[in-house]
């Protein structure tokens, strides 16, 4: 069998960690070592993973503490000490299927290098603390994509590929820059490299994880999982990756995320034109732009390009009928 290097920073989650560890100790595939960074955790985290990696017998679970500070630099020492061929990522207050590896690798061992191998997740939370309707959505829709093996879909909507669901062969994974840049949401960024990289996603068609989420969760409380971050991050990889020069580019809604997505261009001196359906914004000046009656910029026949930030699914619906009839376009949406 061929080793699975599993990384996992791990930073105060005592309450999950026992359940855990568990999940990755009883895995029908048993070919894997366990790269645990401890993350200057205040609680009992770092004695459970010492208790963990003592008990087994074969040595396959190691314990480091992080040289530096934050997921990033847990993720790099983590995979700077593994040697295995293929490489995935676990969040240490979630669960693993019991074949979730297994299954992984079958796959891997099938279709081969520049692909990367993904299932469904399960939102799972603690009595106390109901699933919010926004999780919810997101873990349907993050499915659907899984399903249809299109995940770069609408990879400027949400991240496309959770974070603690993938295995990639570690030839691949360093042709994507693995953890090489100092870019949060680091998960959503790494999905933007496996894209640029033409990574084809290939997906087993059942859960593969149990995500947990909680109140004090990094991604609810840290800094760099701010929308703000995510709407650079979208901005960043469009302007990158995706932006014509042949295309007039045109940002379409004057929102809280419409607004964000305006400031991100401009930084990067990025010009555009910025249309809305509110008949109170038009022909106001924001930010140095006008913002122009989204009516007239449809009746254009220049090629465009659209940044879409408008939010409510039924607006959005909208729009697609709007521009249905339009050649040379392309639609983002950021939201």
């Amino acid at each position: 069998m061929s080793t699975v290097s599993i990384l996992m920073p791990v930073k105060n989650t005592e309450k999950y960690l026992v359940a855990c560890l568990d999940s990755i100790v009883a895995q029908t595939y048993t070919d894997w070592e366990l790269i645990a960074v401890n993350d200057h955790s205040t609680d009992g985290s770092n004695a459970i993973l010492n208790k963990y990696a003592k008990a087994d017998k074969r040595k396959r679970i190691r314990v480091l503490s992080n040289e530096g500070t934050g997921i990033i630099s847990a993720l790099r020492m983590a995979y700077r000490n593994s040697k295995g061929l293929y490489i995935t990522r676990m969040d240490s207050d979630d669960l693993m299927t019991k074949q979730k590896l297994e299954l992984f690798v079958a796959r891997l061992e099938e279709i081969g290098e520049g692909h990367i191998v993904t299932g469904y997740v399960e939102y799972i939370n603690d009595a106390s603390t109901p699933l919010g309707e926004g999780y919810r959505k997101y873990a349907a829709w993050l499915n659907q994509l899984t399903k249809e093996e299109n995940n770069y879909k609408d990879i400027y909507k949400e991240c496309p590929l959770a974070s603690p669901n993938w295995m990639i062969v570690r030839k691949d994974f360093e042709k994507a820059e693995a953890f090489i840049p100092d870019i949060y949401p680091e998960d959503y960024d790494l999905c933007f490299r496996f894209r640029e990289k033409a990574l084809t996603i290939s997906a087993v068609q059942e859960v593969t994880h149990f995500w947990r989420d909680y109140p004090n969760r990094t991604s609810r409380t840290d800094d760099n999982y701010k929308d703000n971050k995510f709407t650079a991050l979208k901005v960043y990889h469009f302007v990158k990756s995706d932006k014509r020069d042949s295309h007039q580019l045109i940002l379409w809604g004057a929102g809280p995320k419409g607004k964000a997505v305006a400031k991100e261009l401009l930084c990067r001196g990025i010009s555009f034109g910025w249309v809305t359906d509110n008949l109170k914004k038009i022909g106001q000046d924001i930010y140095g732009v006008v913002l122009e009656n989204a009516d007239t910029i449809i009746n254009q026949s220049s090629p465009s390009q659209y940044i879409i930030g408008v939010s409510q699914r039924g607006a959005q619906e909208d729009i697609e009928r709007r521009l249905a009839s339009k050649d040379q376009k392309e639609i983002y949406y950021f939201c």
